[in-house]
């Protein structure tokens, strides 16, 4: 859960998530669905899928118990470098090369490494590799990424507080608020879609489920028309997409969200009909029981955007 995300806003998902699986047994036999409605909100969904996998993982091949060497960890669904190496070393004690932003930063600015940023990574993990102490590594490492989040901060570092500041060839050099470089970056693409926010006579909103891998996989979704490149969509076109036969009228404005590797555009469309019928993978759910449904962000700011407009 901590991956890409803050401890504040993290801290009540996983009361949650441990209140309703306290064991890996319990977390395994979840169905996904339910984990993802328990996610919903916190968002890089990946993360989820990858989390029950794990657990079944532990599960089936590990007795339920983690196994403890760095290795080990690398082969479970989910566990990258870093979460490998950081869990080997605070939760038993390994000798590991903990790295993550923070770590970076650290190395920068102790050996005053002028290679920008992404291309620095390795040789700053190689640096890094050359302190990691032979005892108390667990204790260690989350001193140092502490260290990075509190003291060597990204701008204005408390170099009179940290204790390798006479060590510290960037504070010697005075570039210390220079590093680590970074290659500027470049502009998110955009993409465009038309949303298709549908109701009956019910007073029912049409949901769908989206592909189980993929972005926000497994989530339920206002149908859309495809997320692609280019202009939006002309309404007339992307009637081809839309779940039901319906008239459909586009509503004034745009819905905008931005993900961690593109911005997305969209228009909204809205129709009413008859009958409740809906397409595989598609459900019907009251209007006013939407804010308890466990919808992605971007879906959410779609139905928001279509209630503006909808007749009281």
């Amino acid at each position: 859960m901590l991956q890409q995300t803050t401890v504040g806003a993290v801290g009540p998902y996983f009361q949650k998530f441990v209140k309703r699986w306290p064991t890996m047994r319990h977390l395994a036999r979840a169905r996904r669905n339910e984990i993802l409605k328990m996610w919903a909100g916190l968002g890089y969904y990946r993360r989820a899928h990858l989390l029950h996998d794990c657990a079944k993982t532990i599960v089936r091949d590990h007795d339920s118990r983690f196994p403890e060497t760095e290795e080990k960890l690398r082969a479970l669904p989910g566990f990258g470098p870093y979460t490998a190496a950081a869990v080997a070393a605070i939760a038993f004690g390994c000798r590991t090369n903990v790295v993550d932003g923070n770590v970076e930063r650290v190395m920068a600015r102790l050996f005053a490494i002028r290679t920008p940023l992404p291309q620095a990574k390795a040789k700053l993990r190689d640096m890094a590799a050359t302190l990691v102490p032979d005892q108390r590594c667990g204790d260690y490492a989350q001193a140092l990424m502490d260290l990075g989040a509190t003291i060597c901060t990204p701008r204005n570092p408390k170099c009179g507080l940290c204790p390798w500041n006479k060590n510290c060839r960037a504070r010697t050099l005075g570039i210390e608020n220079k590093l680590p470089r970074r290659i500027k970056a470049t502009t998110k693409p955009v993409r465009r879609a038309i949303a298709f926010f549908c109701i009956n006579r019910k007073g029912e909103v049409l949901l769908r489920q989206r592909p189980q891998k993929g972005l926000l996989g497994g989530m339920m979704e206002i149908p859309s028309s495809a997320w692609r490149a280019g202009v939006m969509p002309d309404l007339a076109a992307a009637r081809a997409e839309a779940p039901v036969k319906a008239r459909w009228h586009l509503l004034p404005g745009a819905v905008r969200h931005i993900f961690s590797h593109f911005e997305l555009e969209l228009g909204v469309a809205f129709a009413e009909i008859g009958a409740a019928a809906a397409r595989k993978n598609g459900r019907w759910l009251r209007l006013d029981r939407l804010d308890r449904e466990a919808l992605p962000s971007v879906m959410r700011k779609i139905a928001k955007h279509a209630m503006n407009f909808f007749p009281s």
